[in-house]
């Protein structure tokens, strides 16, 4: 059997279900609860799992033209790696600087590394989200996110 693009993406989609999966079932289980806190991961993973089995026995006609379309240009290269540059760091330096500041100069940087021009809109949005979205986690849902060096 010859293993296409699709079926090779389909392979490692179950790998990383059955990884899931396995982590999924070893969340601790509470008494007296009727819907535990592990049952949104265990339908993911085997939601997962199944939509790679389906995938894997699609039909695929690999055609001259798909494999254009499979090549990225040198410029997308370099975009692709420098967003997920952007994300490493913002995941990196999320605790010590804080959720506002720091989703804040994401939106600014990844808005303008994919092309968005205007800067009053950007740093508008930037501010009213990350604000906003702090606000009703920290105070609407009791749900705290790092303040880092704002005094929040």
């Amino acid at each position: 059997m010859k293993v296409t693009v699709n079926r090779g993406i389909s392979i490692v989609l179950m790998v990383v279900a059955a990884g899931y999966l396995l982590m999924a079932f070893q969340l601790p289980e509470y008494a007296f609860v009727p819907v535990d806190s592990d049952l949104i991961p265990k339908l993911l993973g085997i939601c997962l799992f199944v939509l790679g089995v389906c995938f894997f026995f699609a039909k695929d006609t690999d055609t001259e033209e798909q494999k254009k379309r499979r090549t990225i240009p040198k410029k997308e290269t370099y975009m692709l790696l420098g967003m997920m540059g952007l994300v490493l760091a913002y995941i990196t330096v999320l605790e010590v600087i804080g959720f506002v500041i720091m989703t804040a100069l994401f939106i600014l940087i990844s808005s303008r590394l994919l092309g968005y021009k205007k800067w009053l809109v950007t740093i508008l949005t930037a501010l009213f989200f990350s604000i906003g979205v702090y606000s009703l986690f920290n105070y609407g849902l009791a749900i705290r996110l790092p303040a880092g060096i704002l005094p929040l």
